[in-house]
């Protein structure tokens, strides 16, 4: 009978702890988010994404986004989108999107994108997409775009929460507050210490609205 009722037990911390480990947004449960006042106010939006970001910054993009901090109706619901504008040559870093898969479409130019698999394979998958091309990066996975044409390029994406998070590798690694130690990112990089510190003080700053780091 105790082992009859210790298994119920495991198997139900168990299937709590998958719902909590859940990586995306739970489902709703009404229409609409009833904490706006007024939700026909909420969900929509006009001329947001028409107008081209400033993509005059170190890497030569800008990105501007649709989430629940620009449309409060989009609580619940699970999905936001982000235009990002790239001048010749430039480039989306390489990040990651903690809570949410992204499907991106080329509106003008051509990018070369791609995303880094998980450990232990690291597998690069990469592809050059031109004008209505369309290509997935799954949750949680490093990856990139770059504008490898000589005009600019102009791109789409939507992504499957309200907030999804980013992590800029090389922001989160060299310009984290405080610092990590250098020793220690020389030996995981293997890196000379002189090299890490450099890197550690370069200039960072905030480029638009998803609060993107760079450095110059």
């Amino acid at each position: 009978m105790k082992k009859g009722v210790r298994f119920l037990v495991t198997v139900a911390l168990m299937a709590l702890a998958s719902s909590l480990a859940s990586a995306c947004d739970p489902s709703p449960l009404q229409d609409t988010c009833d904490a706006i006042a007024e939700p026909e106010n909420a969900v929509f939006m006009n001329g947001k994404l028409d107008k081209p970001g400033n993509t005059s910054n170190p890497v030569g993009s800008a990105v501007t986004p649709v989430n629940v901090a620009q449309i409060a109706g989009l609580n619940t619901l699970g999905i936001s989108a982000v235009r990002i504008d790239y001048a010749p040559y430039g480039q989306n870093p390489p990040h990651t999107h903690p809570r949410a898969n992204e499907i991106l479409t080329v509106l003008e130019g051509t990018l070369l994108v791609g995303f880094v698999t998980s450990n232990p394979e690291n597998r690069l998958f990469t592809e050059v997409l031109n004008k209505d091309d369309v290509f997935v990066f799954p949750i949680g996975l490093i990856h990139f775009q770059f504008n490898i044409g000589h005009t600019n390029a102009v791109a789409i994406a939507g992504l499957s929460s309200q907030n999804p998070g980013v992590i800029t590798i090389a922001n989160a690694v060299f310009g984290s507050d405080p610092a990590i130690d250098p020793d220690f990112l020389a030996r995981a990089f293997q890196l000379e210490k002189n090299v890490v510190e450099y890197l550690q003080s370069r200039f960072w700053y905030f480029v638009d609205h998803l609060s993107l780091l760079f450095y110059v």
